[in-house]
């Protein structure tokens, strides 16, 4: 399970390189970080189902989560990904270039993607997600993910996350969406994950 595709092992050396962490501990919630590796092997199986289809990204960073998805896509497959941070989508745009399936797009994602909307699959990997209607980006049994929880069995007992968490909301409360939370093996992270039914 330590072995990762080529092109993810490029886009962690040039995080490594543009000083970008790789975890949430070297971040030290002080801002993003690339995306673990059992995040990365979620995204892979999510993007290798998406046949003739396309897939969005919120928040590139410097390419990791998206150097998952474009390992595993299918060739007839687009990608397309959305970093407000130049200098990363700089960095993300040099470790993608040779892959003619992946757009980088420098922007708000709220303004961008729209337009180019109806996707298959979202990774909403950062930025503010408030006022975007993901789930009316998806196609009908379209999937949406979002990292960077923490399981509530970990939140500390005063944690205002452990009553109302506005992504637990978000994926829960949405009637569009038949939604999970997926813990990850390390047990410190988890995923939520909502496919579209209406």
């Amino acid at each position: 399970m330590d072995d990762v595709p080529p092109l993810v092992a490029t886009a962690r050396a040039a995080a490594r390189r543009a000083g970008f962490p790789l975890t949430r501990e070297e971040a030290r919630g002080a801002g993003p970080s690339a995306s673990l590796p059992d995040v990365g092997r979620f995204l892979a199986v999510l993007a290798a189902g998406c046949r003739g289809g396309r897939i969005a990204e919120l928040g590139t960073g410097v390419g990791v989560g998206t150097a998952w998805m474009a390992s595993a896509m299918p060739e007839d497959c687009v990608l397309i990904t959305v970093e407000i941070d130049e200098r990363l989508a700089s960095v993300a745009r040099n470790v993608l270039a040779a892959d003619h399936r992946v757009r980088v797009i420098t922007g708000e994602a709220g303004s961008t993607l729209p337009g180019l909307a109806p996707f298959d699959l979202i990774f909403a990997d950062g930025g503010d997600l408030q006022g975007i209607d993901l789930v009316g980006l998806l196609n009908m049994g379209g999937r949406i993910v979002n990292d960077d929880v923490t399981p509530r069995q970990l939140l500390p007992e005063d944690s205002p996350f452990r009553t109302d968490d506005p992504k637990r909301r978000a994926f829960f409360e949405d009637n569009r969406l038949v939604s999970a939370e997926v813990v990850l093996p390390d047990l410190r992270n988890s995923l939520l994950v909502g496919t579209r039914i209406r």
